[in-house]
């Protein structure tokens, strides 16, 4: 099984377990809290630079523990989501947020027209291309996003522990919530769902081709610590895997827009 890391900090994806048997492909678009250093920090405070805002704590960590579990492909990005949020369109408002929650991002306040498209070439291209490159290398890919989500959002708690989230094409979603492990809190399109734009990645990618695919959310106090992400990545690889196994009995049933 061969491993590929981003050389250095200037790469922008990083793809692990490329030749990987299974034929699920994992994207983690906020995996990463590096801000190059021209960036200055996008006029941060020390405080925020760890903090949700930024990246998807524990979702890099659990993607690699999946991946290595299932022999799966993983594709990641290797740059905050607030230097360029690969999971948002190009031209969406919160692709470059000048305000995160209630987090000001100085360095995105003013971005010109040259700045924003700089940032396009920079680092949405080349993850989505590697996304791309992946997919296009499988026979019947299975397209599967994995991300995390704070905890308290404006001030509210979140009970949710868990969401399975889908836009038009529910398969892999309707399988995996027909096949969920009892004892956790687990809902269908939240904390988010497509209204709020984060279905990008499988709108790019999948649905167009009729990949089965879903987007899961964790919350990220479940995942703090290492013995938890590997915990929470052997609930979810054995229970995609039941899903999946689902999915094959039914003839994977055919989707189209």
């Amino acid at each position: 099984m061969r491993v590929e890391t981003a050389a250095a900090a200037k790469d922008v994806v990083v793809c692990h377990n490329m030749e990987g048997a299974a034929g699920v492909l994992l994207v983690c678009e906020h995996a990463s809290r590096y801000i190059p250093p021209g960036l200055n920090d996008l006029g941060l405070s020390p405080a925020h630079l760890d903090s949700h805002a930024v990246w998807d704590p524990g979702a890099m960590a659990v993607a690699t523990h999946m991946a290595n579990l299932l022999d799966a492909r993983l594709v990641a990005g290797a740059v905050s989501r607030l230097v360029y949020d690969c999971n948002r369109a190009p031209g969406a408002v919160d692709a470059m947020p000048a305000l995160s929650e209630r987090v000001d991002v100085p360095g995105n306040a003013a971005l010109s027209t040259v700045e924003r498209a700089r940032r396009l070439a920079e680092y949405y291209t080349p993850f989505h291309d590697a996304v791309a490159g992946a997919l296009a290398t499988m026979t019947t890919p299975i397209l599967v996003t994995v991300h995390s989500f704070a905890p308290v959002w404006y001030g509210r708690r979140r009970e949710v522990e868990i969401g399975i989230l889908h836009d038009d094409d529910r398969r892999l979603a309707d399988a995996m919530l027909a096949t969920a492990p009892s004892g956790r809190d687990i809902r269908r399109n939240e904390p988010y769902g497509p209204a709020d734009g984060v279905t990008h990645t499988l709108r790019e990618h999948a649905l167009p081709f009729g990949h089965p695919n879903v987007m899961i959310e964790v919350r990220n106090d479940l995942i703090a610590q290492t013995e938890q992400q590997q915990t929470m990545a052997e609930i979810l690889a054995d229970w995609l895997t039941r899903s999946i196994t689902t999915l094959d009995t039914q003839g994977r049933r055919a989707w189209t827009a």
